[in-house]
């Protein structure tokens, strides 16, 4: 069995810079959010409140993004043996859950709001808003200086600006109830904002849930996997048993069984197939089994296959992983120990 490691480390390196603008933009950030709350209570606005509800998934995202870069850095011990990387996923499960709560709760003070319209006083609204724009900007700004192509700066990037239309409503709705009196428009543009925040809590909750099911990158199922393999590396007569997930967002890791062509070095094929999984799926931890003729027949224990992916069951006919220890698991290549690593 074959481990790739070339290429890749589990600190993942992560720039200064990246850090301490994330962490200035969080300050900055979750600051304004307390000072929208207070000015959404002193002037009666909703809208306000909605937007610094929009400002919890700023600052939420920043956190977590400040998170991975924090604790992405420490090494893997004995008993994590994939490090601290998934503290990000399960800050951002719990950032998900609370963010629908703030939700439900600006729904249901928007439904009394229309029922029970309330003075609203325009002007301190206005001058809240204009200052939360100022900020977003600001934090925009600050994102993307250097490089801001990390996935974690670029997913807090899309959150701002989702943050710049909120502000950009909240000041509209604040210069219509100066200019009419209309006060409806203050829950009509809460509710709005929600449905922004609401795209957003639903997105984080899914990818969150995603990886902790251990589910697939979108760019890489088993079928894709399989498929691709068989077509381009010469000399593979076969791959099974492919199961692909992820530790966070955008570090996959893979295991899979390979049977080498007669005349096939099997070390050369390993290295072939580790290297292709790098370049077309980005996987760049892989744990490759070699299929020799001798291997026991048997189905795979761990449920749907590639080529039975959209079905409950499937036979190989082939491998039985509850038949095979993969703690201790040795084809002619080496032999590699999973203590800690069950997927």
């Amino acid at each position: 069995m074959s481990h790739s490691h070339e290429g890749h480390d589990h600190a993942p390196k992560i720039t200064a810079d990246n850090q301490r603008k994330v962490l200035i933009a969080f300050f900055i950030t979750f600051v304004f959010m307390i000072v929208e709350v207070i000015g959404g209570l002193l002037s009666g606005s909703l809208a306000l409140i909605a937007d610094a509800g929009h400002m919890v998934t700023d600052a939420a995202a920043l956190a977590l993004a400040y998170a991975a870069f924090h604790f992405g850095k420490r090494a893997a011990d004995k008993r994590r043996t994939f490090g601290y990387l998934r503290f990000e996923v399960i800050a951002g499960l719990m950032n998900a859950i609370a963010l629908f709560a703030i939700l439900i709760w600006i729904t249901i003070e928007a439904v009394d709001r229309f029922r029970n319209p309330g003075e609203i006083l325009a002007g301190p609204m206005l001058i809240v808003a204009t200052i939360g724009l100022l900020i977003n900007m600001a934090v925009f700004w600050i994102l993307t200086r250097g490089d801001s192509e990390h996935v974690n700066i670029k997913g807090a990037v899309l959150h701002v600006l989702g943050d710049l239309l909120g502000s950009v409503g909240t000041i509209i709705a604040a210069i219509v109830i100066y200019y009419t009196d209309w006060t409806p428009i203050d829950p009509i543009l809460s509710i709005f904002v929600c449905l922004l925040i609401l795209r957003s809590a639903w997105a984080l909750l899914r990818n969150s849930m995603h990886i902790l099911l251990e589910g697939a990158p979108a760019n890489a199922s088993p079928e894709e996997i399989e498929q691709h393999l068989t077509k381009t590396i010469p000399g593979l007569a076969n791959v099974r048993h492919v199961h692909v997930w992820m530790i966070t967002s955008g570090k996959a890791l893979a295991t899979l069984h390979v049977r080498p062509q007669a005349d096939t070095d099997p070390r050369l094929l390993v290295k072939t197939v580790e290297a292709e999984l790098v370049k077309k799926f980005d996987i760049e931890h892989s744990t490759i089994a070699i299929d020799w003729p001798d291997t026991a027949a048997g189905d795979c224990s761990l449920g749907t296959n590639s080529t039975d992916q959209h079905e409950n069951s499937h036979d190989h006919g082939d491998h039985d992983h509850s038949d095979h220890d993969h703690s201790d698991h040795d084809h002619g290549v080496h032999t590699h120990r999973h203590e800690g690593h069950k997927h």
